[in-house]
């Protein structure tokens, strides 16, 4: 049981901003699950993993993917306020679901850097 959050890479983003768009994701697909995965994910300390794909292509693809397996997903569209235009999708969460459902979808990415 994990979460795992997905970076569009391809954008750049200072440290601050990433992290910051990762919080949103972390929680908002925190809130897409269930309450069974809920609780047993808090139970485990809220493992989470940040990985990274090429474009938002690539990321909605993972979307489409994780939807189609009934996943907890959350896209991160920015508002556009700071450093990337209103509308951007940066990051995408998933989960928290079942380790094997999650690695069968995200396990060929990089980590973060």
């Amino acid at each position: 049981m994990k979460q795992i959050i997905v970076i569009n890479d391809a954008l750049k983003l200072p440290p601050g901003k990433l992290a910051a768009q990762v919080a949103h994701a972390a929680v908002a697909a925190f809130l897409e699950a269930d309450s069974t995965a809920r609780r047993r994910w808090l139970a485990l300390g809220m493992p989470k993993v940040v990985v990274r794909c090429e474009s938002e292509a690539d990321l909605l693809a993972l979307q489409a993917q994780a939807e189609q397996a009934r996943l907890p997903v959350a896209p991160i569209r920015d508002a556009g306020h700071t450093v990337v235009e209103a509308g951007t999708l940066t990051c995408i969460g998933f989960g928290p679901a079942p380790s094997e459902q999650l690695d069968a979808i995200t396990g060929g990415l990089k980590l973060a850097r």
